[in-house]
């Protein structure tokens, strides 16, 4: 039994509110008092992801351009980069634990993605 069940059709419906989330939760918990990065972050991470979300193919997809294969690999990186952001940068408080554990459930939901059936070619 497999524990992947986060399907592109869940993912799809996740990234909006996720990006939209990454651009207001800076302002609701007063991220970056010591260090604007903190704040930055963020916000151009969801801008970005919401960029990405548009340009992806899959059913929320607008222009579809973008393979979801790579939509996963960039969702991938922002969890590698969320999780080391705070220990790098020397964030502290809410905007450590803000990267650490958002950047620690991206990884979690890309390594719960489960692989769609190919119709094998006969």
């Amino acid at each position: 039994m497999s524990l992947r069940f986060v399907t592109k059709s869940i993912h799809a419906y996740l990234d909006y509110p996720v990006a939209f989330g990454l651009i207001l939760m800076p302002f609701i918990f007063g991220l970056g008092a010591e260090n604007m990065l903190a704040f930055w972050l963020s916000v151009v991470t969801g801008v970005a992801a919401f960029g990405l979300t548009v340009l992806t193919d899959h059913h929320l997809g607008i222009f579809r351009v973008l393979p979801y294969s790579l939509h996963l690999a960039v969702d991938g990186a922002v969890g590698v980069v969320f999780v080391a952001a705070p220990i790098l940068l020397g964030f502290a408080g809410i905007d450590f634990w803000y990267y650490m554990l958002l950047g620690l459930t991206v990884l979690s939901v890309v390594s719960l993605h489960k692989a769609e059936d190919v119709p094998s070619a006969a």
